[in-house]
């Protein structure tokens, strides 16, 4: 530890949730609506000069406001630089929700906040060699970074925001998240090859919670953090109950949001397992890690499953596929490909006027089908 670091203690692994009902989350955006372009067109005559990339760094800040499915994505370009630089420390400002997945990655040095004013201002007290803006479009996290001490700040050109940034860097909406996230650590460790080593979510090899071992396990997760991007529970109950009948055990998993459905899924199927709303996101990854697949729709689960070894059966509908789809070789998406989809971009779905066509549009034979695909082979190895 460096001299004068202080470590906040991390906090405790408690049952994760979507950030629909979270306020603070839509003010940081209205916020950025409002007061980000004038405050970036105020702070951008101060531009940042490239400074010297040093082959010893003693300090990284890594700003990763977001979901979890971000956070998740993020994780190959970290340990690139921590192999790179394993003696530095590396800080991470995060949200409320998406913190829980750094908290348990080992050399992360200290998980701040960024909804809190109190470790914002933190935050600005140390002193970084380098910082990393990795949000795609918001401009409050540009301004962050652009107020550090640190020589070189990296970070994506999607708007006015480019001029806050000694290294701004391109950003296509094509790319694979991953290969994103890996482009901005490119200016301090040199070239990166888009290959992802899998699984890249650090798991004890002792898992506080085991699935039954001689029984084949299905995960499904039926939430979504909007409404268009969910599948009919209907149909979540149809899969689970055929599953069922095939002898496979079905184990539910989501956020506290998730249980009312969850509940109706599993209702009156024997030897189920229903964790939605009781598992932290740690304990929800062991879980994913001890099942053949997760049937769930495009979601930071969906990115936590590929994370820990778990292919997936992937319903998509208003995400990018290009962008956000495991791109594994043992996953299935089922994508309809209508042409008002996919409508959602930088993080924005608008309202639906057709009623979530493309996602209704999905039918359960489809994905019984890509499910008998992965199982067969799955429980053959």
């Amino acid at each position: 530890m460096a001299k004068g670091s202080k470590v906040i203690e991390k906090m405790p692994l408690k049952s994760f949730s979507f950030p629909k009902t979270d306020k603070s989350i839509y003010l940081l955006k209205t916020l950025d609506g409002f007061l980000g372009p004038p405050l970036v067109r105020f702070c951008s005559h101060l531009k940042p000069k490239k400074g010297q990339i040093s082959s010893s760094l003693r300090r990284i800040l890594i700003i990763r406001p977001g979901g979890i499915g971000d956070a998740v994505l993020l994780l190959p370009a970290l340990d690139l630089l921590h192999k790179r630089f394993p003696f530095c420390e590396i800080f991470i400002l995060a949200e409320k929700r998406n913190a829980g997945v750094f908290e348990v990655v080992p050399y992360i040095h200290n998980v701040f906040f960024y909804h809190k004013i109190k470790d914002l201002y933190r935050v600005l007290q140390y002193s970084y060699d380098v910082v990393i803006d990795t949000e795609q479009w918001h401009r409050l996290s540009a301004l962050v970074a652009h107020l550090t001490k640190a020589s070189l700040k990296i970070g994506f050109a999607t708007n006015e925001r480019a001029h806050l940034f000694s290294h701004p860097l391109p950003y296509n909406q094509s790319d694979y998240e991953v290969f994103s996230f890996l482009n901005l650590v490119e200016p301090i460790i040199g070239k990166t090859k888009n290959h992802i080593t899998e699984p890249f979510f650090p798991l004890s090899s002792r898992f506080t919670i085991e699935l039954e071992k001689d029984a084949s396990w299905v995960a499904l997760f039926p939430g979504a953090s909007i409404k268009e991007r969910k599948w009919p529970e209907d149909r979540f109950r149809e899969i689970a109950k055929w599953l069922a009948e095939k002898g496979v055990r079905v184990v539910i998993v989501g956020g506290k949001e998730d249980r009312k459905t969850a509940a109706y899924i599993v209702d009156g199927l024997k030897g189920h397992l229903n964790f939605a709303g009781k598992m932290s996101l740690l304990e929800t990854a062991q879980i994913l890690a001890q099942t053949q697949l997760l049937l769930t729709t495009d979601s930071g689960i969906m990115h936590l499953a590929i994370a820990v070894g778990t292919p997936v059966v992937a319903l998509f509908g208003p995400g990018i596929e290009k962008k956000w789809a495991p791109r594994d070789s043992r996953s299935i998406v089922i994508n309809k490909n209508l042409p008002c989809s996919p409508c959602t971009k930088f993080g924005y779905t608008p309202v639906c006027p057709y009623g979530a066509r493309c996602m209704r549009e999905i039918t359960v034979d489809e994905v019984k089908e890509a499910i008998n695909v992965i199982l067969a082979k799955t429980l053959s190895c």
